[in-house]
């Protein structure tokens, strides 16, 4: 075991120290495990992790092994969305990974329990377990409860970003919009919809480093807890069997985790999450892999944004194994944490309900949710999230109303200068650009929520929340701060979005493209904080997963 190192002689006073803490001195014999907490007061998907804490904890001393509860911070991306705190969201996944490598290599731990839910810490600490590559187990602390307003189920996205349009349209009153404010999140958890946070608990799933039904297991429930103790038991299990991290992080598995979000019409973030967890798994990955699957992978789940289930209806109706039942023929094996393969997870799980996971062949769309496009707004790559866009928006043709930052793009929105046949170009709001590649949630919402989602488009080299649906481009590759050919659109000129072809293009001509781009200079930003200079001069393209480049 890593831990080994302790119990040489010389080592004694690393030893009387660890038995200041409390443990007895065998205790120092057993598996040392790490529960890797971002519980926190400020994030309701996080604020009742205490108690999974010591759940984990019972699962881990009950397998022979000793526990440590090391704590990390957390972010809440609708907290932070819509000023300058959504600038500091993406960053976080590169401190959490550098804070997992940090703390468990200090400490010699012989394998972590990471108890997560949020946006950027999941992928944060699978990348940090995946660059050290030890035994590991991921507990998502789950969904939250749908609120309810009567007979009305409601969710945060829904029902409180998009209700400010409607109310800014009059469509609703204050007074019901207030209601909706105490009424949308009732529970502690991760937002209700196929958001970020749910969309990155599923494929932790898929991906095999969670047990089965963690990834939708919601929050209050009693079976979270059963399944922190299960998990804290398995742990010590995977540190004396020597199964590491990038045992079950193979490239098959990214494949699975792919089809699965493709399936399920998952948040268009992880187009920068899972090449991120491949580059420190060792595990090759383009993002143009995404809509090579896609093309095969029928969208078989309708999640809310843009569908109609809720994450406790994923559940009920059998959870990640009922997916991965459903695309049997398509997986391919792969061990996981819980000691079989995950063809065998499928081959054992039930549907309940035939509608919430449809089966392959009467698909709710015969594609996958997401959708690579390129052209000459986009020679890497941009990102669509083309299972939540009506038929009517995949091909449109619209007028540039271009931006140089969110704030001005949702006065313009707000203020109602935006009209039909407009497309929103939102720039310098790139990982390098921003810096920090912020969500645009809130101008994405107030468009669908004032009644534009059939008339409007809009794309950036930012990105969205997983609460976005309609016809929103993002991850535009390259950004405007790097020169890239979204910096150069001219308000007035014409867009052409084309989602079943791909294809993203300026409608100039080569010749005047190639005479913009050879004038241009992208704006330099006064950036005072020092933690996003750092990080805008490492990190790179959102087609590479914004990665560091160190």
């Amino acid at each position: 075991m890593r831990s080994d190192v302790l119990r040489e002689f010389e080592k004694l006073p690393a030893r009387a120290l660890m038995m200041a803490t409390g443990i007895q001195r065998k205790d120092i014999d057993k598996p040392l495990i790490g529960i890797v907490s971002s519980w926190t007061d400020l994030v309701p998907g996080h604020a009742d992790m205490f108690s999974l804490e010591r759940f984990i904890e019972r699962g881990i001393a009950a397998a022979g092994g000793t526990p440590f509860v090391v704590r990390v911070p957390a972010v809440c991306d609708g907290i932070a969305m819509g000023h300058e705190g959504m600038r500091f969201s993406l960053p976080l996944r590169e401190l959490m990974a550098d804070a997992v490598e940090d703390v468990v290599t200090a400490h010699q731990l012989d394998g972590v329990v990471l108890l997560t839910a949020c946006d950027k810490i999941t992928p944060g600490m699978l990348m940090g377990v995946a660059r050290l590559n030890i035994p590991a187990i991921v507990v998502t602390a789950g969904p939250m409860l749908a609120g309810r307003r009567g007979k009305e189920r409601l969710d945060l996205v829904t029902h409180t970003f998009e209700a400010i349009g409607r109310y800014k349209a009059g469509e609703i009153s204050l007074e019901e919009l207030l209601e909706l404010e105490g009424a949308a999140c009732p529970s502690s958890g991760s937002c209700q919809g196929m958001f970020t946070a749910n969309t990155m608990a599923c494929l932790t799933e898929a991906l095999g480093l969670s047990l089965p039904y963690c990834g939708t297991s919601p929050a209050p429930l009693a079976e979270k807890k059963r399944i922190a103790e299960a998990s804290g038991e398995k742990i010590v299990e995977l540190v004396k069997k020597g199964i590491k991290a990038r045992d079950i992080l193979t490239p098959a598995a990214f494949r699975n985790a792919i089809k699965v979000d493709l399936a399920l019409g998952g948040s268009t973030n992880t187009v920068l999450h899972l090449p991120a967890i491949a580059h420190e798994a060792g595990v090759p990955f383009e993002i143009k892999l995404f809509d090579q699957l896609s093309r095969e992978t029928p969208k078989i789940c309708s999640m809310r944004p843009g569908g109609k289930y809720l994450m406790e209806d994923l559940h009920y109706a059998g959870g990640i194994p009922g997916v991965l039942k459903r695309l049997y023929d398509s997986l391919e094996d792969n061990p996981t944490v819980l000691g079989v393969n995950i063809k065998q997870i499928a081959a054992s799980a039930k549907i309940w309900d035939e509608d919430v996971i449809r089966p392959v062949d009467n698909p709710y769309s015969p594609e996958g949710g997401i959708a690579i496009l390129y052209g000459n707004l986009a020679p890497d790559g941009a990102v669509v999230k083309q299972g939540a866009v009506s038929d009517k928006m995949k091909v449109f043709t619209g007028t540039a109303r271009v931006f140089d930052c969110e704030e001005d793009a949702m006065k313009a929105v707000m203020d109602g200068k935006i009209k039909a046949g407009d497309i929103i170009v939102i720039r310098y709001e790139g990982p390098k650009g921003g810096p920090g590649m912020r969500e645009m949630l809130a101008v994405t919402a107030s468009v669908m929520g004032m009644g534009l989602g059939e008339s409007v488009a809009l794309i950036t080299d930012g990105r969205f929340s997983g609460g976005t649906h309609g016809p929103c481009i993002g991850h535009i590759s390259p950004e405007a701060a790097e020169g890239g050919p979204i910096g150069v659109v001219q308000e007035g000129d014409k867009i052409h979005i084309n989602i079943p072809e791909r294809r993203l293009e300026l409608l100039i001509s080569e010749e005047e493209l190639k005479e913009r781009l050879k004038n241009f200079k992208p704006k330099q930003k006064e950036v005072k904080s020092k933690l996003l200079r750092k990080y805008a001069k490492l990190v790179t393209s959102a087609a590479k997963g914004a990665i560091q480049d160190v």
